[in-house]
Order: C-alpha cells, then structure tokens, then sequence
C-alpha cells in the first residue's frame, strides 16, 4: 500500500500546485486565491523565490470557500467553518462532516430567511394596494430609517451588506 503525504512526511514538490494551477483548476482568479491565502483561509508553502506553493487539497478548500460565496455566506463565516480543518494533515471524512454540520444551521436559517421573502413578494412588488393603512412595506415618516442602513423590511439574514466587493 502506497503511503500517503501526511504519513510520508509532506507532500512531494511535483504534489504542489503554483497560484496559476489552482486558480486554474478551481476557476477562482490567481487575486483571489492570494487574497484567500492571506485570510487564512487557505495555505501554501513558500518556495526558496518566495512563490506560493498549495497542496492539492486547496482545491477542497475553493470548492466549498465557492458554494459557501454563492449561497451568501460571509467570509468571516467560511473562515470559522473552515478552522474545523486540520492543517497538519489532509482532511478526513469526519473533518468534512464536522464543517457540514457546522454549515447546515446557517444554512437552515438562510432557507428560512429566503421563504419569508418569497412569500412577502407577492404583495410588494406591483401589488396596487389602494390602501397604505394596510400595505405592510408602508414608512411614515421613515421610521424605518431608526433601524439603520439598508432595507429594514427584508429578513434580518438577507440584510447583510452585497457580496460582490470581494474577489472570488
């Protein structure tokens, strides 16, 4: 039985991917992949010249640092979930599992938060009330604007400020 990086005491030079090859492969921007390297999110080694080196496994890391992006998960949330992850070796099955349990709460919550808006759009987007008394998006006197920035009568989880101003 062959043996494997951890057990053999790192991976091998030819093992390692240079920021190209990874963006590459995870079809993340090389800005990007840095920019997650210098979050902690990912790690690379660092050649003699002082060029990132990642392990393959980074590329496990991108696959879910890019679900988690898509769904609206912040970064500050993807770092905490992916500190479950051993770095001294690579992740098993039952450290996958620990980070997906992890998630699932907050992903429960995004579900929730996603239902409540569904079912609000039908009577806020060209709904013609003819009533404001009873129109629930009504804001006299922007009171609204007491709750601070953004679009107080959506879901509390969908308030979050855009994801777009980050890379990736």
């Amino acid at each position: 039985m062959r043996a494997t990086h951890a057990q053999a005491g790192g991976p091998r030079a030819a093992d390692l991917l240079t920021v190209g090859e990874i963006a590459r492969r995870s079809g993340f921007t090389q800005s990007a992949v840095r920019y997650y390297d210098d979050l902690g999110l990912l790690s690379a080694a660092r050649t003699a010249g002082g060029q990132r080196r990642f392990q393959r496994g980074s590329l496990r890391r991108l696959a879910l640092i890019r679900a988690a992006r898509n769904i609206g998960l912040s970064l500050d949330e993807i770092a905490t979930a992916l500190a479950v992850l051993p770095r001294e070796r690579i992740p098993a099955q039952a450290d996958w599992t620990e980070v997906s349990d992890g998630l699932r709460k907050r992903l429960d919550e995004q579900i929730t938060a996603l239902e409540a808006l569904r079912d609000q759009l039908p009577g806020c987007i060209g709904c013609g009330c003819m009533s404001l008394g009873s129109c629930p998006a009504v804001n006299p006197g922007d009171s609204a604007g007491a709750d601070g920035p953004g679009a107080a009568y959506l879901p509390a989880l969908l308030r979050h400020p855009c994801l777009g101003s980050t890379p990736g």
